[in-house]
């Protein structure tokens, strides 16, 4: 039986962390991998939507099909049972909340995941951009990815060492492909020991960002010096943008609606009822400040969607 198109939405709203932006000329919400190869073919240049915690939608709209995946197969997860060496593989569709992943393997008492606490995304977004934090990231823990090709809409699977991974960034994302499921290879381990470590992630978190305000988490990427920069670390070093952005002045600059946290310079807060494109020429600001006193150039964490910075 040929899979037909789930219902399309019109000038449907994109949520997203930030609380504002403009919509979906067109969205769908397919339920099976069958009805998002439909979806792919009927605009191959698709965007994929998550949880939109990393993504910015400019106040003008998106053209192009949005898909979103947290809903049916892709929304599904099961826990394996562990192999002799401890080790358990959790298998999850592309749509699981990556929150509502860490809660569960942490109460099965199963290690890894925990070390991403506070990291809100979807699973495949999570592994496209590989998140992470001070304490791992979400390659640490993969055994294989399966991928839909844009094109063919022909599936792959992919085991982690044909996965080429880097800082928030990763092959599948260069490739274009759309990720449909991921398997997980966590560890048996103490519950007790494996919630303190949790809460401990999270009350970092807590401290050092604006878990409650509407924005992205951290607006750029840390970048790589190309020169020594005196006073704070070597060409080749990978530097803290938010120490960047704090040290230029721009901790609490505002533009419309948008603001530079106060608590983490490399959060940039959106007003409710404020513009996308705000926080858009804030980012620029931003960027032009850094470049201007550390002749660094700070590339976008957060995904734009109808902009580019």
């Amino acid at each position: 039986m040929v899979a037909t198109l789930p219902p399309i939405a019109t000038d449907a709203p994109i949520p997203t962390w930030f609380g504002v932006g403009g919509p979906a000329r067109r969205l769908a919400k397919p339920e099976t991998v069958a009805q998002l190869a439909q979806c792919l073919e009927l605009d191959p240049a698709a965007l994929i939507l998550g949880d939109g915690a990393n993504l910015l939608v400019a106040d003008a709209g998106v053209q192009p099909l949005v898909i979103s995946l947290k809903q049916g197969e892709f929304e599904h997860f099961t826990i394996g049972q562990p192999d002799p060496r401890g080790n358990v593989l959790v298998d999850a569709g592309a749509g699981v909340h990556l929150f509502k992943l860490i809660n569960a393997t942490t109460d099965a008492g199963l290690a890894g995941l925990e070390n991403l606490a506070g990291i809100p995304a979807c699973l495949g977004g999570a592994v496209v951009m590989n998140a992470g934090g001070k304490y791992g990231a979400i390659a640490d823990h993969i055994a294989s990815v399966t991928v839909m090709d844009r094109a063919t809409r022909a599936l792959t699977t992919l085991k982690r060492a044909q996965i080429d991974f880097g800082y928030r960034a990763s092959s599948i994302a260069r490739s274009g492909a759309v990720v449909t499921a991921v398997q997980l290879r966590l560890k048996r381990s103490d519950p007790a020991t494996v919630k303190r470590k949790l809460k401990e992630v999270t009350e970092y978190k807590k401290s050092t960002q604006p878990m409650s305000a509407n924005s992205a988490g951290c607006a750029f990427k840390n970048p790589v010096l190309s020169t020594d920069l005196p006073g704070i670390a070597v060409a080749g070093s990978q530097v803290s943008a938010g120490m960047l952005i704090d040290r230029a002045g721009c901790k609490g600059m505002r533009h419309g609606t948008a603001e530079v946290s106060t608590v983490h310079g490399n959060f940039i807060t959106a007003a409710k009822g404020g513009k996308a494109d705000d926080v858009i020429a804030l980012m620029r600001q931003v960027q032009a400040k850094v470049q201007a006193a550390f002749s660094v150039t700070l590339k976008p964490e957060v995904v734009i969607w109808g902009d580019t910075l």
